[in-house]
């Protein structure tokens, strides 16, 4: 919110200029009725195994997060840049592996990988299109610089919040808005239907039929799942909702069998089609991947996408932009060092105490170790694991990330956050100007994920 020397940026005179005006009481009792809204509406996500009501509200913060349009333009330019070499790096290591035999990524990181699936080997989705809806999270390190945390390229959540998340600032602050300083992100759901629409099978003919497959109400997600088929208009679908004949995928609907051309799955690869992966999923739909591979169907994102987003993959992002595209990355990568390598792995060793350790396969800000924050008993042990099987572990500085304008109890304080836009592949590339802010809400946390106890805000993209 203030330059180095402590002066406002430009871009958050209109925020300041409200927060003078309403005071810290009433921004707090705006809070309450965002909060209040936001349980009304049923926006929820779930927490198992933590004991008590699994369904939470998340932490929403008043204040938005802002980019400035030149800020946008660099962001807007190294996220398509990205999406486009990790959908070309999943389209190589499923067909010649060229990466692998110019020496640039080792075969084991991608061949003895779990989420490798050797079922897609050689077979080509339509339109080349992997990931069709990839979140990169991204993070400030500097005044003007910005580095990439991780990608997400199965089925990255949370963007029901940032259309949420808008919707409330607009109640909150109309006369902003009414002046169409900030972009307009509502148009998500809409570019997302068109980009699925562009990834039809080869046997679709007419207009694309498409479905959004959930597990159902007990998933975690499931209020975001229904909230996008909702704004989408298609229908949201359980597994038991579909059958397949004739090579083809149908959904039972009261009119009888109808026709389904694209599934935006929100179901994990192995539990997708219990003939070909699990065969005790319950969830599955027996023989959907054998029509995938026919082209009877288009599933998004595909089967096996999950390799392009494991955390020894992502050290080596870089090089795919330069290797694939031919360019020099946009957005760099956090500095990271792979404890699979004996002499970076002693260097860990060494330095745990002041980096953070992840598991190569960990999300929700679980298997990490904060090691500025953790005890000596904490390291000791995470360093056992590390030794028990390096290859699963990374590690990266502990950065000296950003803080953004947060609303507390009594004043305004800067909390750490990261960025995940939402950038989605069909045809083309489309990408909204916004995108997913979370917010670690206590003090010197750098732990951003809602299930850890972070919260949102509103993401504002001002326009020129």
């Amino acid at each position: 919110m203030f330059e180095p020397d402590g002066s406002l940026r430009a871009c958050y005179a209109e925020v300041q200029n409200w927060v003078e005006r309403t005071g810290i009481a009433g921004l707090n009792r705006r809070l309450e009725e965002a909060e209040a809204i936001f349980r009304r509406i049923g926006i929820t996500f779930a927490v198992y195994g933590e004991g008590g009501d699994p369904e939470r509200l998340i932490p929403f913060d008043l204040l938005p997060r802002i980019f400035t349009a030149q800020e946008w333009r660099v962001l807007d330019r190294g996220i398509r840049q990205r999406a486009r070499a990790l959908n070309a790096f999943l389209h190589d290591v499923y067909h010649r592996g060229e990466i692998v035999k110019a020496g640039i990524m080792p075969a084991g990181i991608i061949y003895r990988n779990s989420a490798y699936l050797a079922e897609m080997a050689g077979f080509t989705p339509p339109g080349k299109v992997y990931s069709h809806i990839v979140g990169i999270d991204i993070v400030r390190t500097g005044p003007a610089r910005f580095e990439v945390l991780e990608d997400n390229c199965r089925t990255p959540s949370g963007v029901s919040y940032m259309l949420e998340n808008r919707e409330i600032m607009t109640r909150m602050f109309p006369e902003l808005f009414g002046q169409g300083i900030v972009a307009p992100v509502d148009d998500y759901p809409a570019e997302l239907l068109k980009s699925l629409k562009e990834v039809a099978p080869p046997a679709c003919s007419g207009d694309p039929v498409v479905v959004l497959l959930t597990p159902g109400a007990l998933n975690s997600a499931y209020y975001e799942h229904s909230f996008l088929a909702d704004l989408m208009g298609i229908e949201l679908v359980e597994p038991a909702d579909l059958f397949v004949d004739e090579d083809r995928v149908w959904m039972k609907t009261t009119l009888g069998p109808r026709q389904v051309d694209v599934i935006y799955r929100r179901i994990d690869d192995e539990y997708l089609d219990p003939l070909v992966f699990r065969a005790d999923s319950l969830l599955g739909i027996p023989g959907i991947f054998n029509v995938y591979r026919n082209g009877g169907v288009t599933l998004a994102s595909a089967p096996g996408a999950g390799i392009a987003d494991d955390k020894a993959v992502y050290i080596y992002v870089p090089e795919m932009i330069r290797f694939y595209l031919g360019e020099q990355p946009i957005l760099e990568n956090i500095q990271t060092w792979q404890c699979s390598r004996p002499d970076e792995c002693a260097y860990v060793l060494e330095h745990l105490h002041e980096l953070v350790a992840k598991e190569v396969h960990g999300s929700g800000g679980y298997g990490m170790l904060i090691g500025p924050k953790a005890t000596r008993e904490e390291i000791a042990a995470y360093a056992d694991r590390i030794r028990a099987n390096p290859g699963e572990f990374i590690a990266q500085p502990t950065l000296d990330l950003s803080t953004v304008p947060t609303l507390g109890p009594a004043a305004v304080v800067g909390r750490h956050a990261d960025f995940r836009p939402y950038c989605l592949v069909g045809k083309q590339i489309r990408l909204v100007p916004g995108g997913l802010t979370r917010v670690a809400l206590t003090e010197g946390s750098l732990v951003v994920n809602s299930s850890q106890g972070g919260g949102v805000k509103d993401t504002w993209v001002l326009q020129d």
